[in-house]
Parts: structure tokens; C-alpha cells; sequence
């Protein structure tokens, strides 16, 4: 059985919920079409990732506590964005051309 370190699995776990809810914000600057900040939150989310990858490469078992950080991170950052009610977000209209 693979050792377990309780702070790494917790640090992997708070690293891909905050790289999916980074995912989260730069997917919905993509649908906005703000580019300046989806290119920060891209910049982020690759940043915050490499955390991840590079501390459950040693060990397959992290990948479990990579799972569960990537779950919470997206419910938590969809509450956030959209509220608990399930409902879509308006569509985006198009912009007027000159």
C-alpha cells in the first residue's frame, strides 16, 4: 500500500479545486470574450496545475485527491458564478457591427 502524506494530499486537493475554479472563470471570460482576462486566467490556470501534476506524479494515489479538489473546485466556482438554482445563464447576444 502506497504511504499517504495527509498535508500533501490536502495541498493537491486545494490546488486542483482552485485550478478548476480558475478554469471556471477563464472558460466563462472566453464566452464573455474579454481576452486580457482570459489570458490572465489561462496564465493562472496553468500555473495552479503544474502543482498538482507535479506532486501525484510520484504517486498514482494522488490522483484520487486531485479528483475530489477538481470536483469541488468547479461546483463551488458554479455556485459562485450562477447561484444554486440550476438555471443557465442568459445567452450572449451578439454585438452590433458598424
Amino acid at each position: 500500500m502506497a504511504r499517504i502524506d495527509p498535508w500533501l494530499a490536502l495541498g493537491v486537493v486545494v490546488a486542483t479545486a482552485a485550478t478548476d475554479a480558475v478554469y471556471v472563470m477563464f472558460t466563462s471570460s472566453v464566452i464573455a470574450r474579454r481576452r486580457v482576462a482570459a489570458a490572465n486566467w489561462s496564465a493562472l490556470w496553468y500555473t495552479l496545475s503544474s502543482f498538482a501534476v507535479i506532486s501525484y506524479t510520484n504517486n498514482w494515489v494522488y490522483v484520487v485527491f486531485a479528483a475530489v479538489g477538481s470536483w469541488i473546485g468547479a461546483y463551488v466556482t458554479m455556485t459562485f458564478l450562477h447561484g444554486g438554482t440550476g438555471k443557465p445563464p442568459a445567452p450572449i447576444t451578439p454585438e452590433a457591427t458598424d
